[in-house]
């Protein structure tokens, strides 16, 4: 497993770890199961972080633990660098998002936004001036005296952002908060979330089974996998240099080379991931560039995406390779049709290496 701070917590000044939260040896079982094991995770101040998972991974009873919604069975939970894990949730510096924005139906948008503010005694002129400022950060303060149902579903996200934004908590948790977006709506609001996050500098902790969207908004992602952290990284480390199998078929689209045949390939006895972009698709009697290795085979099928075309390639060594070109290239292997013989090639240096 691999762990995000190579400092203690314990060992940062106070204004240091301002923002920040930490996870020492954390676990979580309900009865037999246990969905959390021996969780170790550190995020920065002003981070943005993603947990990535297939559902049950344990990312989410993570967050609930961070949120003091449910109580971890072992370990700790430092916020700021105050151990707070027994502390009840309305005592966090704290808040959270939620999948289904949770407005009230009969409060105007303001009222909905300034509703925390209320609750903690905040003057009226200083409650009007803060809903001001929030609405134009999200950009809609000219939706204040609507009320939730009168805006579409990314309006009541950003609504639901501003107002768990307006208490100023020191940690955001957001719990698959565009899950119930249609695509082009969830990724316009993916440009909005993290330009709001730069604008307000509060770390986010980002639950997502999305990969696209964890790759796109985060400082680094953490890939669970059966309540453990797989690997954690940025963007780029975890996408190109996945350190396990899993990491490798569950970010993206990969090839898995095994261990025999990579050393066959290279010389090399530890079994290599190759992503499509990598690999290149080019006639059967070509010869292969400098440093290449390839395999012989037959294009099985073709998948136009629109973007790019996906060539899968049965290999005469027995093993299914995708290989994947812009359109816009149109270099000639976008003319290639089922049942052609051809050659797929790629430079080991452009493969991770497995265990």
């Amino acid at each position: 497993m691999t762990t995000a701070a190579p400092t203690s917590p314990d060992a940062r000044s106070a204004t240091d770890q301002q923002g920040s939260v930490s996870l020492q040896g954390l676990s979580k079982s309900f009865g037999d199961f246990t969905a959390v094991r021996d969780l170790d995770l550190h995020v920065a101040p002003g981070e943005f972080l993603s947990m990535l998972g297939p559902s049950g991974s344990g990312k989410t009873t993570v967050l609930r633990i961070i949120a003091g919604f449910e109580e971890a069975t072992s370990g700790t939970v430092r916020l700021s660098g105050v151990d707070v894990t027994r502390t009840p949730p309305h005592a966090r510096d704290v808040n959270t998002v939620f999948q289904d924005y949770a407005l009230f139906p009969h409060m105007t948008i303001a009222d909905n936004v300034g509703y925390g503010l209320r609750v903690r005694g905040t003057s009226k002129a200083d409650r009007v001036e803060q809903v001001r400022q929030s609405l134009e950060r999200v950009r809609l303060d000219h939706v204040a005296d609507r009320l939730p149902h009168q805006l579409s579903g990314g309006q009541r996200q950003r609504i639901a952002l501003a107002r768990a934004l307006i208490l100023r908590p020191q940690v955001l948790l957001l719990d698959e908060p565009l899950g119930a977006l249609d695509k082009q709506l969830r990724e316009h609001m993916q440009i909005e979330l993290k330009r709001i996050q730069r604008e307000v500098g509060i770390t986010f902790v980002f639950v997502t089974h999305d990969q696209e969207e964890a790759l796109t908004l985060s400082d680094r992602v953490a890939v669970f996998n059966n309540g453990r952290i797989e690997q954690i990284g940025t963007a780029r480390e975890v996408y190109e240099e996945p350190t396990t199998e899993f990491v490798a078929r569950f970010l993206g689209l990969s090839n898995l080379i095994s261990a025999d045949l990579a050393h066959e390939l290279t010389g090399d006895r530890r079994a290599m991931s190759i992503r499509p972009e990598r690999v290149r698709m080019l006639p059967a009697d070509d010869d292969l560039a400098a440093g290449e290795v390839g395999l012989a085979g037959t294009i099985g099928e073709t998948v136009y995406t629109g973007p790019s075309t996906r060539f899968l390639v049965t290999t005469d060594a027995g093993v299914d390779i995708l290989a994947e070109r812009p359109n816009a290239h149109h270099d000639g292997a976008a003319a290639a049709h089922r049942g052609d013989r051809v050659r797929v090639a790629w430079n080991p240096a452009h493969a991770a290496r497995l265990p």
